[in-house]
């Protein structure tokens, strides 16, 4: 059964003494989403009276709403690019940022496929590239079946897609684009594991919670193949895939008691949260100088 990453239902808006609901409105990475659901979810048990609804209209979709003053949070699996940063600055919108986790970019293939179990950095980049005509398993290698090859991968919005195409082609949105994309990482999920000729790439979270119809790739970028996992994302050996993972907080937002309570759960629980949700905290020394910043 395919992990379910749904957002919160808001039903009820409970209110304040005074007659304002009291709401936290997060948006961005469907990679970090599962982050901040567990984090609001569980910020809640002892906070009913706050509303959090989360949306994943990927990195850069939710930065073109924080930007505005549409959210207090954004979710991010890159940093905020310096054009966003200028739009935020021409609209008053001063901002905080946090690092609440390492992901590490995982490449899948259907369960069923058991001759890819590594490929080089060149090799994803010979297969993704700009204008890559890679369209069969034996264009990768010679000794790979005859089959036809079918991507999966995250779109243009999306920071898991800046973040890949820099790190293998060599600069953000440097991509072939006759691939199957969404910004959802969940359809990306279905795609691949219902689909016998295909590769595709996501959070690691997505692989961990569905590794029983998926198989992930090792990754060779000169020092030998490597797994992502815990460990291999927690000491940078799995390159060049391993990254961080943000939040970006609103400072005026962050004035308010509900949201400044949250951001400190959030650092305060994150460490332990993401790696219940296939992710890798960061040292404990990393979010307690995180936790100075808001004081």
């Amino acid at each position: 059964m395919f992990i379910a990453m749904t957002m919160l239902a808001v039903l009820i808006f409970t209110t304040c003494s005074d007659g304002a609901s009291r709401e936290i409105l997060i948006d961005g990475s469907s990679t970090v989403f599962p982050i901040s659901e567990v984090v609001a979810e569980e910020f809640r048990k002892d906070n009913p009276g706050v509303q959090i609804p989360l949306g994943i209209s990927g990195t850069g979709g939710g930065f073109k709403r924080f930007v505005r003053g549409e959210t207090d949070i954004s979710d991010a699996s890159r940093p905020i690019k310096d054009s966003e940063r200028a739009e935020a600055a021409e609209n008053g919108i001063e901002f905080t940022e946090f690092t609440v986790a390492y992901d590490g970019l995982s490449v899948v293939v259907h369960a069923s496929n058991d001759f890819a179990t590594c490929l080089t950095a060149a090799e994803l980049k010979m297969i993704w590239e700009p204008g890559s005509k890679v369209n069969n398993w034996n264009q990768v290698r010679n000794e790979y079946p005859d089959r036809v090859l079918r991507l999966y991968g995250p779109d243009s919005d999306s920071g898991t897609f800046d973040y890949f195409t820099d790190a293998i082609n060599g600069d953000e949105d440097l991509s072939r684009d006759d691939y199957t994309a969404s910004s959802d990482d969940n359809v990306l999920v279905q795609g691949v594991s219902g689909d016998q000729a295909s590769m595709g790439y996501f959070g690691f979270a997505y692989y961990t919670f569905n590794k029983h119809v998926l198989n992930v790739l090792s990754v060779d970028d000169g020092d030998g193949c490597v797994t992502p996992s815990t460990e291999s994302i927690n000491d940078g050996s799995y390159s060049p895939l391993s990254r961080p993972m943000f939040i970006y907080v609103n400072n005026e937002s962050l004035q308010r008691t509900e949201v400044k309570s949250f951001i400190k759960f959030y650092l305060l629980n994150a460490g332990e949260l993401a790696e219940l949700v296939g992710y890798v905290g960061l040292p404990e020394a990393d979010y307690q100088a995180q936790l100075a910043l808001l004081d």
